[in-house]
């Protein structure tokens, strides 16, 4: 898929991921439509040019005024990527339900209703591609991570499914499962602390450029999914070939073991 031209959504672009998708997509000649709750950080990552809409994702409103106001400015949207996310540091079974239900409200259901708006849009004109920003704990679950890794978990399959679903349609979908990346996720958690072990795994992260680099390549080729770094496909091949000694390690990383 060429790029020029091209209209793209971004949720969560204030910083991290969606603010380097934001450059590198620009830097593609795409136009931007951007979103965040953020307003400065909003404006940092837009530029000159960027529709912003600042606004809560998690809310029904938003995200129906995002998709109207980009419509009414550009006319379509091509690519849709759904970038925002929140992770959550707690046991499973210790998490209250609150918190589990807004990890999900962000990581999955804004998600739902964002791509319920956009896909019919991208279908009457035959073409776009929604991007689903996952992550490597989607692939295989980490323990220090549960629930966050289960909403990860559920959003590839919804992006397959809805590749099969939108088959013949001119709609590609593509999942994307980062690795560590440097960027202030753990700052914005709903709670807890990640294994001091991973904290130290942070000297191996890639940067947010470089995953926003990964992710505009994956969409030019129209990939399926694209890990990153590539280096992460080996761990999903240990996790379906080994799961019990591989399930062992990570028990020990979290202190259980």
């Amino acid at each position: 898929m060429r790029l020029d031209g091209k209209v793209v959504l971004i949720t969560g672009a204030s910083e991290g991921i969606g603010a380097a998708c934001a450059a590198e997509f620009a830097r593609s000649g795409a136009r931007l439509s951007l979103t965040a709750r953020n307003p400065r950080g909003l404006a940092a990552a837009g530029g000159s040019g960027a529709l912003l809409t600042p606004g809560d994702i998690t809310s029904e409103e938003t995200r129906s005024s995002v998709v109207a106001r980009t419509l009414d400015r550009f006319g379509a949207i091509d690519i849709l990527v759904n970038n925002a996310g929140m992770g959550l540091y707690m046991p499973s079974w210790q998490t209250p339900l609150e918190d589990a239900r807004r990890l999900w409200e962000l990581n999955f259901f804004s998600v739902l209703h964002l791509t319920q708006l956009v896909a019919p849009v991208m279908r009457e004109r035959h073409s776009g591609m929604i991007v689903n920003v996952g992550s490597i704990a989607g692939k295989m679950t980490l323990p220090w991570f549960t629930l966050y890794s289960a909403s990860k978990s559920a959003l590839g399959t919804l992006t397959e499914g809805l590749r099969m679903e939108l088959r013949n349609t001119g709609v590609k979908t593509m999942l994307v499962c980062p690795g560590y990346v440097q960027t202030g996720f753990q700052s914005h958690v709903i709670g807890g602390r990640p294994p001091d072990r991973v904290l130290q795994g942070k000297r191996f992260a890639i940067t947010a450029a470089e995953c926003a680099r990964a992710i505009r390549r994956g969409v030019e080729r129209e990939s399926r999914t694209v890990v990153t770094p590539a280096s992460g496909w080996l761990l999903v091949a240990l996790m379906r070939l080994f799961p019990g000694p591989v399930e062992h390690r990570l028990a020990q990383i979290l202190g259980t073991a």
